[in-house]
């Protein structure tokens, strides 16, 4: 799955323009590497998200194109 769906669909970023543009940006990483909106995410991947101050750092628990909100923090974990 493309890392701006995963953003999006798992909620850590509301938008998947912001997702979108957050990429563009160099705010985005996967295992250390500056991630380009079209790059695949897979399971056991571990994401980086610079926005702002805040630096959150999660690993992806599982890919899913479809969740509900309650389900969408079943996707990752905080590390």
């Amino acid at each position: 799955m493309r890392i701006d769906k995963f953003l999006k669909v798992s909620r850590l970023i509301k938008r998947r323009t912001v997702a979108n543009e957050a990429c563009s940006g160099g705010r985005i990483s996967i295992n250390g590497n500056t991630a380009k909106a079209g790059d695949k995410v897979k399971i056991g991947d571990e994401i980086e998200i610079r926005l702002g101050e805040k630096t959150l750092k999660v690993r992806v628990l599982a890919v899913e194109d479809h969740v509900g909100k309650d389900a969408a923090s079943s996707l990752y974990e905080v590390l």
